[in-house]
């Protein structure tokens, strides 16, 4: 073998490898990614039931209904549409109505998101540029500057 033909033998057997280890990342990859999505986004898209995502907006004003075996259901809009969440758990101190939220869970058959746990923010500085995004569009932004 001439050294020309080694050295495309070896380019070949480098991008092999390369493509492989690549794939095997993604599929590894593939079971911990979690989406984003607002309100509308879950409407507008085709969001697998079932599936791990979080989802992002604003607690609306009187939709929180607290049950006595510490179970929360209310509403995350962002201004255009609104869905229900059903959480089971503590939530954090700086949750409550009017403020930004994040809720990682699942939606079911019924559209009705279960939540896993809760993020609260208290203010619109520190939310998650796709939360801030999402609000912008829906025309309720309530954050000091332009960019969140």
């Amino acid at each position: 073998m001439n050294r020309k033909r080694r050295r495309v033998t070896l380019l070949i057997s480098a991008f092999s490898v390369l493509a492989v280890a690549l794939v095997l990342v993604l599929v590894a990859l593939q079971d911990t990614i979690v989406f984003f999505y607002s309100p509308t986004d879950l409407k507008e898209k085709e969001v697998q039931i079932g599936a791990s995502i979080r989802l992002g907006g604003l607690v609306e004003e009187g939709s929180v209904i607290s049950r006595d075996d510490s179970v929360l259901e209310f509403m995350i809009t962002d201004g255009a549409e609104s869905i229900l969440v059903h959480y089971k758990g503590i939530v954090p101190d700086l949750f409550r109505e009017g403020q930004g939220v994040v809720a990682q869970g699942k939606l079911d058959l019924a559209h009705k998101f279960m939540a896993d746990s809760i993020l609260a923010k208290h203010d619109e500085n520190y939310m998650p540029r796709e939360v801030a995004d999402a609000l912008k569009k829906g025309g309720i932004w309530q954050g000091e500057s332009e960019t969140p």
